[in-house]
C-alpha cells in the first residue's frame, strides 16, 4: 500500500483524538482524587511514601517506557533491524546496575532527591547546586525527546505536515503536563504512570500476538518477511541493509562501531543516574519495597522490550520501510502504521492514545522531579538554609513546574522531527557522566569528598554537553539537528565513551588532591544508614 493511500485511512483524527481525550478525562479524575492529600512536601514530592513495591514497580515501568521505547525503538528495529534492538538491550540491562548498586542504598540514605544522598557527608551548598543543575539538564533533554515524539505522533495521526500545526500540539501536551503536576503532585503523577504502563504493555502485547498470529506464530517467518520487504525497498540506503545481522546502523567504519560502544555505555550506566527514576525509590516505605519495585520493573520492562522485537520486524514486514520513512512521523511512525495495518482505525486510535499517554506520563514524572529538585535543593537548602516551610517548598516547586513546562514546549518545537530514541540516548549520556560516578563514590568510597563530587559532576556535565554540541548529532550531517551548518569536530554522535570515564577519573583526582577527609562520625552514620535504613526518615541537613 503506498503512503498516499495510508494517509487517507490514517486521516480519521476524530476517532484518534476521541480515544486520547477519554484517557485525559479518566486520568484527570484520578489525579484530582489523588490530590486531596497533597498538603505536605513529603506528600507532594514522594506521594507520602505510600506506594507498595509492586505499585511502584509498575509506575517505574510507566516512567521508564517513554515515547522513545514505543515509537523510537519499534521504528529503529523496523528500519535498522538488529542494531535497533540494541537500544532495547541497553535500556533493559541498565536496570541491573540500578538494582545491584543503587536502589536500596539510595532509598535508605535520601529523603526527596538525589542531592540528599550526595550532600549527606559533603559540603552541602555547592553539592546541592551541582546536583540540581545536573537534574534540571537531564530532565530538559528527556523532556525534549518526549515533546519531539508528541510532534511526530500527531503529525501522523492528524495528518498535520505543517510545523505550525505540530507546534500547537506540542504546546497542548506541555500544558496538560503542567496541569497534572500542579494538581496531582507525585501521587497523581504516579497513578497516571501506573494506568499508562498497564495500557502500554497490554497494547503492545496485544499487537505482538496479532503480528505472530498473522505469521502462524512463527517468528522466523516474520524475520524472513522483514528481510524480503527491506531488500525490496526503494528508499536510498535501505535496500542494502541486512537487518538480521549487526551493522546496518553501527557497522561499516571504525567510528561507527566506537559510536555504538559509546551509546551502549550511556544506556547501561545512565539509568542508575536518571533523576526521575531515582526519585521513584523515595515513594515506597522501606528499602525492601524499593528493591521489590525494581524487580517488578525489570520483569515488565523486559516483557515490553521483547514485544518491540516482534513489533519492529513486524512493521518492516507488514508496512515496509519505504512507507515508514515516508510517513509524517518518519521512523517514529512504525508502531502507529503497524496498528493501522493490523486493526484499522480503531486499533490505530487506541495505540496512538496509549503512545500519547506515554508521553504525558513521562513528561509529568520528569517535571515533578526537576521542580522538586529546584524547590528542595536550591530554594530550601541553598537559598533559605532549610529555614523554609513545607508550604513554601511546594509553592516554589509548582512555579518551577510551570517555568520548566514553558521551556520544554519551546525546545520541543525546535527539536520536532528528531528521532526520539536518539534524543533520549543523549539524556542517558548526561545522567551516566554527571550523576552516576558521584552517586557510586558517595555510597561506596569513604574518602570521597566535596572537591571530588564537584569535579566529577561538573566535569561529566560540561564534557558531555560540549562534545554533543560539536558532534554530528548537532551539525555536519543530513540527520543533524542543524543540517545546514557544520561546526562538528568530535566524530561520535554519543559522547559517553569519553565523558563517562572522564567523570569517574575527575572524581578520583579531585578527591585525592584535596586534604578534606570528611567527618568520621558522619561517614560512619552514612554507612550505617545506607546499609540498614536506620534514621532514613530524618531530615537531611548536615
Amino acid at each position: 500500500m503506498n503512503y498516499l493511500a495510508a494517509t487517507e485511512t490514517v486521516g480519521n483524527p476524530v476517532a484518534n483524538m476521541a480515544i486520547f481525550g477519554l484517557f485525559v478525562v479518566v486520568t484527570m479524575v484520578v489525579v484530582i482524587r489523588a490530590s486531596k492529600k497533597n498538603a505536605t512536601a513529603a506528600e507532594f514530592f514522594t506521594g507520602g511514601r505510600g506506594f507498595s513495591g509492586p505499585q511502584n514497580g509498575v509506575a517505574i515501568a510507566g516512567d521508564y517506557l517513554s515515547a522513545a521505547s514505543f515509537l523510537g525503538i519499534a521504528g529503529a528495529i523496523a528500519v535498522y533491524g538488529y542494531d535497533g534492538f540494541l537500544y532495547s538491550i541497553g535500556f533493559l540491562v541498565a536496570w541491573l546496575v540500578a538494582l545491584l548498586l543503587v536502589a536500596e542504598l539510595l532509598r535508605n540514605t535520601g529523603k526527596f532527591t538525589m542531592a540528599d544522598v550526595l550532600s549527606f557527608r559533603l559540603n552541602q551548598r555547592p553539592v546541592r547546586v551541582a546536583a540540581a543543575t545536573s537534574t534540571l539538564t537531564v530532565s530538559l533533554f528527556y523532556l525534549l525527546a518526549q515533546m519531539a515524539g508528541a510532534g511526530g505522533l500527531v503529525a501522523l495521526l492528524m495528518n498535520i505536515n505543517s510545523k505550525g500545526g505540530q507546534a500547537l500540539v506540542i504546546a497542548v501536551v506541555g500544558i496538560l503536563m503542567i496541569v497534572y503536576v500542579l494538581v496531582g503532585g507525585m501521587k497523581g503523577t504516579t497513578w497516571v504512570q501506573i494506568i499508562k504502563a498497564v495500557l502500554l504493555i497490554a497494547g503492545a502485547g496485544f499487537m505482538t500476538v496479532m503480528v505472530l498470529t498473522k505469521f502462524g506464530l512463527n517468528f522466523s517467518e516474520i524475520l524472513s518477511s522483514a528481510q524480503t520487504a527491506i531488500s525490496g525497498a526503494t528508499t536510498e540506503g535501505v535496500a542494502s541493509r541486512d537487518v538480521l545481522a549487526p551493522g546496518a546502523q553501527y557497522g561499516g567504519s571504525l567510528t561507527s562501531q566506537i559510536n555504538f560502544i559509546s551509546l551502549a555505555l550511556a544506556l547501561v550506566l545512565g539509568t542508575a543516574g536518571l533523576p526521575h527514576v531515582l526519585m521513584r525509590f523515595y515513594t515506597v516505605p522501606t528499602a525492601k519495597e524499593a528493591r521489590r519495585s525494581v524487580v517488578w520493573a525489570i520483569a515488565l520492562i523486559g516483557a515490553f522490550y521483547l514485544f518491540t522485537l516482534v513489533l519492529g520486524y513486524g512493521a518492516a514486514a507488514l508496512v515496509g520501510p519505504d512507507r515508514i520513512l515516508g510517513a509524517a512521523g518518519g521512523v517514529n511512525s512504525a508502531a502507529p502504521l503497524l496498528a493501522l495495518e493490523l486493526g484499522g482505525v480503531v486499533l490505530l486510535g487506541i495505540i496512538s492514545a496509549v503512545a500519547f499517554a506515554t508521553i504525558l506520563a513521562v513528561v509529568a514524572g520528569l517535571t515533578i522531579t526537576a521542580s522538586a529538585s529546584f524547590a528542595h535543593d536550591i530554594y530550601a537548602s541553598v537559598l533559605k538554609s532549610h529555614k523554609v516551610t513545607e508550604d513554601e517548598q511546594v509553592k516554589v516547586s509548582r512555579i518551577t513546574a510551570v517555568v520548566l513546562g514553558v521551556l520544554a514546549i519551546g525546545l520541543g518545537i525546535l527539536a520536532n522531527g528528531q528521532n526520539v530514541a536518539f534524543l533520549v540516548a543523549l539524556a542517558f549520556a548526561i545522567a551516566a557522566a554527571a550523576n552516576l560516578p558521584t552517586i557510586v563514590y558517595s555510597l561506596y568510597w569513604k574518602r570521597f569528598n566535596t572537591r571530588g563530587a564537584l569535579w566529577s559532576m561538573y566535569g561529566g556535565l560540561i564534557s558531555t554537553l560540549v562534545l554533543i554540541v560539536f558532534s554530528p548529532a548537532v551539525s555536519g550531517a543530513k540527520t543533524s539537528m542543524i543540517s545546514s551548518a557544520d561546526f562538528s569536530w568530535f566524530p561520535l554522535a554519543n559522547p559517553g565513551i569519553v565523558s563517562i570515564p572522564l567523570a569517574f577519573l575527575l572524581g578520583i583526582i579531585g578527591t585525592l588532591t584535596s586534604k578534606d577527609t570528611g567527618d568520621p562520625a558522619v561517614n560512619a552514620e552514612m554507612e550505617v544508614r545506607s546499609l540498614t535504613g536506620v534514621g532514613a526518615e530524618k531530615a537531611v541537613a548536615h
